[in-house]
């Protein structure tokens, strides 16, 4: 065989291969799998997701299903075994999704808060009774975390405490896991811990929880009165996490999704409370490069 035969013969192998998995892509949906991060209790989420369903059922044909998992990393383990189709992650998961299997999944949208920002932030919350005032009063006290796959509940308040002088393996007397960010709460306000870490939108008012995130959730459910607990603590802004969908789904299923993703502001503001954890602009646009810098800070603290 010549050299330009077999660059011939490469090419069509090539061909054939892409065209091969072009088509295993283009096959139709059966059904849409959504994936539902822990954190907060399965009837709540299954609840609060149920109008997702029909709106997905309705604008794709074919049966939407619900797979809320015990913690972060039971979507992360199903998104990247291609198990599910969507979910909405936390900066820090959809980092670890990248990290270990790159390309699985793409950004779609994130959250627009009430005030315009594509952010939220970390909050550190003690009892309202307590004689706690700043993390500096909290040394040699327990700490709690929500998820180690979480950006707000555990990334970014290590990375950045240790930044301020709080290193958590030195400063604090101990730390534990709580299971999800409700847990971190009521182990605060149960005086499990001396100290939890949460997420919220940092904007709107105190006694409501914020505009949304965890806290809000919680004081709608009646779980939470915020003026038992006090925040001592606050982190920079975080990039608020993506909604993502598995790759290799149609192109056309995509489309349909981020579209009416886009639109969801306009047409069912119930239902976008309820999934959103509570008030938001609107859902927007994200590239991949939106969350480069969480990927390096998850990388650092894999290293460490």
């Amino acid at each position: 065989m010549t050299f330009l035969s077999k660059i011939a013969s490469a090419a069509a192998v090539s061909l054939v291969a892409l065209t091969a998995t072009q088509a295993v892509a283009a096959e139709p949906i059966k059904e849409f799998r959504i994936g539902l991060l822990g954190g907060e209790n399965e009837a709540d989420r299954l609840r609060s997701n149920e109008c997702l369903v029909k709106r997905f059922e309705k604008l794709l044909g074919v049966p939407v299903k619900l797979f809320p998992a015990a913690d972060y990393a039971g979507t992360m383990e199903g998104l990247k075994g291609g198990n599910l189709d969507y979910a909405e992650l936390g900066a820090s998961a959809y980092a670890g999704i990248q990290i270990d299997a790159p390309g699985t999944v793409e950004p779609v949208v994130t959250t627009e808060q009430i005030d315009g920002s594509t952010g939220y932030v970390s909050v550190m919350l003690v009892k309202a009774d307590s004689p706690y005032e700043k993390v500096a009063d909290l040394k040699g006290k327990k700490l709690g975390y929500a998820d180690p796959n979480s950006t707000s509940g555990y990334l970014v308040p290590v990375v950045a405490l240790a930044k301020e002088g709080f290193k958590d393996t030195e400063f604090f007397g101990s730390t534990t896991f709580a299971g999800g960010h409700e847990q971190s709460v009521l182990a605060v306000v149960n005086g499990d811990v001396d100290a939890g870490v949460t997420w919220a939108s940092g904007v709107g008012k105190w006694e409501e929880g914020y505009s949304n995130g965890n806290l809000r959730k919680m004081v709608d459910k009646g779980m939470l009165d915020m003026s038992t607990v006090r925040q001592v603590w606050q982190s920079p802004i975080i990039p608020n996490g993506p909604i993502v969908m598995r790759s290799t789904l149609p192109q056309d299923v995509k489309d349909k999704v981020k579209a009416s993703l886009l639109s969801f502001h306009q047409d069912d503001k119930d239902c976008l409370y309820k999934v959103a954890a509570g008030e938001i602009n609107r859902y927007v646009p994200v590239e991949p490069a939106f969350y480069d810098t969480i990927i390096e800070a998850r990388k650092a603290t894999i290293k460490k």
